[in-house]
Parts: structure tokens; C-alpha cells; sequence
């Protein structure tokens, strides 16, 4: 189980001890319908766990990938002083961001070299593929629009709509920036990892044509070893050795 153990109630020195995305964590009497709420919200991280196991069976480094964007995507919300509710949201939307790519081939999904034009093609099917898998579950409501969005633009040149600006919800932008982070600074077939640094730069540069602005300068203004941390405590997590 991964959402309800760190995102949801994790601990870290990078996010702020006794971090939880709602509510506190003191113990104390609970009136019947707290109580209720609190079971419920068990219930929804279960099912997040569940859909995360699914992607990490599909492929490994796909689901750690997710686990990763999560905890920077909160980082980032948190960072923008937005409200623990839409944390949350923004938390199970990059939780499951590419929960549609469990409809990508495995010959695609796997491959280990650069994608064709086709291959791209269907690779770039996943926004909308994860969107029909969560639309009509009520608590993902909101993350479904993130997942559908994520690869979308500030200038309007992403996909699959062509979204512009805050026409793109808000948690799709900040996914956006936590995507791009872990794509640069991991190993992929294609390509070495590169730095924290190099990335920081890359997300700097591309502020107003593919990043909101607004969400560049909250990134920039943590500070780079706070995110090679949080990466490194992830792949702790993800990885016990």
C-alpha cells in the first residue's frame, strides 16, 4: 500500500512532520459522522492503492513514477498555499495520472528505445483513456480532469485537447512540473538521468509556453536539494533495501 501509508498520512522532512493531506493526526473522541467520514477516506485510499498495485504490475517503474509525481505535486500545492481539500485532490490526481497507460500495449508501454509516430500516437492515448476509467467514480471526479489534462500546454500546443492557460485546471499545471521533474531526473531506455538542476532549468525555460508561470516560480523557489530529498526518500520507500 503506498497512498494512504505516505501520501495520504506520510511523514517527511521535505513536506513538514505529522504532514496529512486532511485533517490532523492527533488522536482524540470522534463524533459518529467524523467517524463515518474517516472510514470512507480509508475506503477511497484503498481503492487509490489498489489502482496504484494494478500500474505497478504493468510496469514497475511506471507506478514508482506516480509515487514520486504525488509527493511532488503536493510539494509544489502545498508551496501555493492551496487548501487541503484541493491537495488532496491534486494528490490522488497525480496518483494516478497515467492509470490509462493500463490500456497501452506492452509492446509500446516497454519498449526500450524511442517511440514511433504511431507508437506516440497511442502512447498519447493514455490522457483520455484514464479519464474514461475514473470519470464516473465519484471521489475521482475532480483527479480525472487532472489526469485528462496533464499533458496539456500553457501556450496550447498539448494534448489531447489543445488547452490553453487556465483553461488547463489548476492541478493539471502543477502535475505538469511534477511530471517533467521525474521524467528528467530518471532512467529511461532512451536517456541517462540528468540533475536536479538540469531540470530545474528546463521547467525555468519553458515557463509560459509549456508551464503555468505562476507554478514555475512556487517550483523554483524550493530550493534543489529539497527535491533531489524527496526523491531520494520515494525510492527508500519504493525500494527498501
Amino acid at each position: 500500500m503506498y497512498f494512504s501509508k505516505w501520501v495520504y498520512i506520510g511523514y517527511s522532512d521535505y513536506l513538514g512532520p505529522g504532514f496529512r493531506i486532511g485533517g490532523n493526526m492527533e488522536n482524540g473522541p470522534r463524533t459518529d459522522q467524523l467517524g463515518q467520514a474517516a472510514t470512507l477516506e480509508r475506503s477511497h485510499d484503498i481503492c487509490l492503492d489498489f489502482m496504484g498495485d494494478a500500474l505497478t504490475l504493468k510496469d514497475t517503474e511506471t507506478g514508482v513514477h506516480s509515487k514520486r509525481v504525488s509527493t511532488f505535486a503536493i510539494k509544489i500545492a502545498r508551496d501555493m498555499r492551496l487548501s487541503a481539500e484541493q491537495t488532496k485532490t491534486i494528490a490522488r490526481g497525480a496518483f494516478v495520472h497515467d492509470i490509462g497507460k493500463l490500456a497501452t500495449p506492452d509492446a509500446i508501454l516497454l519498449k526500450p528505445a524511442v517511440l514511433s509516430a504511431d507508437e506516440t500516437a497511442v502512447m498519447r492515448q493514455h490522457c483520455a483513456r484514464g479519464f474514461e476509467i475514473l470519470q464516473n467514480v465519484p471521489f475521482l471526479a475532480e483527479a480525472a480532469d487532472i489526469v485528462y489534462a496533464h499533458h496539456e500546454r500553457y501556450d496550447g500546443n498539448g494534448y489531447p485537447r489543445g488547452l490553453q492557460g487556465e483553461e488547463i485546471p489548476l492541478g493539471a499545471r502543477i502535475v505538469a512540473i511534477a511530471n517533467t521533474l521525474d521524467a528528467i531526473t530518471s532512467d529511461l531506455p532512451y536517456r541517462s538521468p540528468q540533475s536536479v538542476e538540469a531540470a530545474r532549468k528546463e521547467i525555468r525555460r519553458c515557463s509560459g509556453t509549456q508551464f503555468d508561470p505562476n507554478v514555475v516560480e512556487a517550483f523554483m523557489a524550493t530550493p534543489e536539494h529539497i527535491w533531489a530529498g524527496l526523491r531520494r526518500e520515494i525510492g527508500n520507500l519504493a525500494y527498501p533495501g
